[in-house]
């Protein structure tokens, strides 16, 4: 039975070879990687036990054990964050009909009152609720001011990077961009398994782009909250821009994603450029 935790846990056995961890190979390996047995070996459960777990036949795992399976697999704590979560799903239910957010109107206010910088109030989903300005031109010139406030119009991040070619051209290293925006979409569905509407943007993603579905499958796990990102703008040219993210102390999952460029640099200039003229984002659509 294939289970979100068993893809998991497979896609990184592949990634370990015996040598790798210590182990010697006997026989020939239909598929690369660690056999169930060779980590369960590692991990000092066994082997019946672990492939239980990775066909999602036990769900009582406990913390000792998930932390020997993380150490023997090698993962991150991002990737160990993630195993946990699905070794221990919410109890199975009727998922929720997807509810329909706005951003708050105090984070409005404050993403109008910032200058030099791009703001925007994201959903956990990356559905832009609201943008400055400045984030508005640097993102989506090409779309409504306005867009964010109707659930009809409003952008998601993630489905314009992979199917809207305007966000596709925009990003520099837009591979790079790709296999974060991905590996973030993994990590919260595996937190929010009952998620109707994530659910949804997953699957239509995974039917209209091809890039999406393969990266998909490779079961990438990354908590990305801050960073660089490269731009290509259409308006103003090449941007190096640093990203925060910033979480709301309530229980909304509303976030303020800001760009900012290093100071007395060309992307400060740049940065600057597209905030004096209104007119710019017009020009990149």
């Amino acid at each position: 039975m294939d289970t979100e935790l068993g893809s998991f846990l497979r896609t990184r056995r592949a990634c370990l070879t015996p040598a790798e961890v210590g182990l010697t190979s006997y026989g020939a390996r239909r598929v690369p990687g660690l056999r169930r047995e060779e980590l369960a070996q590692l991990a000092g459960v066994s082997a019946t036990y672990y492939t239980r777990l990775e066909q999602g036949q036990s769900q009582n795992a406990s913390d000792d054990v998930l932390d020997a399976i993380a150490r023997a697999l090698r993962l991150n704590e991002d990737e160990s964050s993630h195993l946990r979560a699905l070794a221990r799903p919410t109890r199975k239910g009727r998922k929720p009909a997807p509810r329909t957010e706005s951003a708050r109107p105090a984070l409005t206010h404050l993403i109008g009152a910032m200058s030099g910088v791009a703001a925007v109030v994201l959903d956990r989903r990356s559905d832009i609720l609201a943008w400055n300005p400045l984030a508005h031109r640097l993102l989506a010139g090409h779309c409504a001011a306005d867009s964010p406030a109707s659930p009809a119009t409003r952008p998601n991040q993630t489905r314009m990077l992979f199917l809207d070619e305007h966000t596709r051209d925009l990003y520099a290293e837009w591979d790079h961009e790709a296999k974060r925006a991905v590996a973030a979409l993994r990590l919260l569905a595996g937190q929010h398994p009952n998620d109707r509407h994530l659910a949804e943007l997953v699957g239509e993603l995974c039917v209209k782009s091809t890039e999406f579905s393969a990266l998909w499958s490779r079961h990438p796990v990354l908590n990305c909250t801050f960073g660089t990102k490269h731009f290509a703008h259409p308006a103003v040219g090449p941007l190096e821009l640093h990203f925060e993210v910033l979480h709301t102390p309530d229980n909304s999952a509303q976030r303020v994603l800001v760009y900012s460029a290093e100071p007395d640099t060309a992307s400060e200039a740049a940065l600057g450029l597209l905030a004096a003229d209104p007119m710019r984002d017009h020009a990149a659509r």
